[in-house]
């Protein structure tokens, strides 16, 4: 099924297509997180005017995730080389150095012209518009509590007292806490 969508690409045409298959599972991301489906594709106008900041990454991504990683690549795109390596990244803990350090490796076998993404920096910036960030919400260190929604203003933990913040050290230090909870919110996903 193809259906028109608002766009904007380098060229001098502003109306995209946008192909909704099943045949790129990347593609088919992109159209998850940008609440785009079968049913609402259709639904948007064709207009030529230039597309807010949310139309054009969206376009971005759907460029990436058909874009192919190097000039003759049949088996990965910009988008799917990311999204394996943050898994990686993900799954054995690895740190932004680490994952840094591999994709300098990976980059100097690749061919000459590749499109992986430098660092974690430019791939994590790739990846931010499809909602996969977190909530930092921070905890007693015995994690007893969270200091979220009511309890979010506490600086001693309600049921042993130990204090939320490390000690200052020096003059207009920040308050540090302890020990911080990372909350991926199910909805977007």
């Amino acid at each position: 099924m193809i259906e028109r969508v608002i766009g904007s690409t380098s060229n001098a045409s502003n109306v995209h297509e946008v192909v909704n298959d099943n045949s790129n599972p990347y593609r088919n991301m992109v159209m998850d997180a940008m609440r785009m489906n079968q049913s609402n594709v259709g639904q948007y106008p064709i207009v030529k005017e230039e597309p807010n900041t949310d139309a054009t990454r969206f376009f971005d991504l759907l460029k990436d995730s058909d874009e192919p990683l190097w000039d003759g690549c049949t088996n990965h795109s910009k988008l799917s080389a990311v999204a394996q390596v943050f898994t990686i990244k993900s799954d054995h803990g690895l740190s932004e150095g680490s994952y840094d350090k591999i994709i300098e490796w990976t980059r100097s076998i690749l061919p000459e012209g590749n499109k992986l993404k430098e660092n974690f920096y430019t791939a994590k910036s790739m990846m931010k518009p499809l909602g996969l960030g977190y909530q930092k919400i921070d905890m007693c260190p015995n994690f007893c509590m969270i200091y979220y929604l009511e309890n979010a203003k506490l600086i001693l933990c309600m049921k042993c007292g130990y204090s939320r913040y490390k000690p200052k050290i020096g003059i207009g230090k920040n308050l540090v806490a302890y020990k911080k909870l990372r909350y991926f919110p199910i909805t977007p996903r």
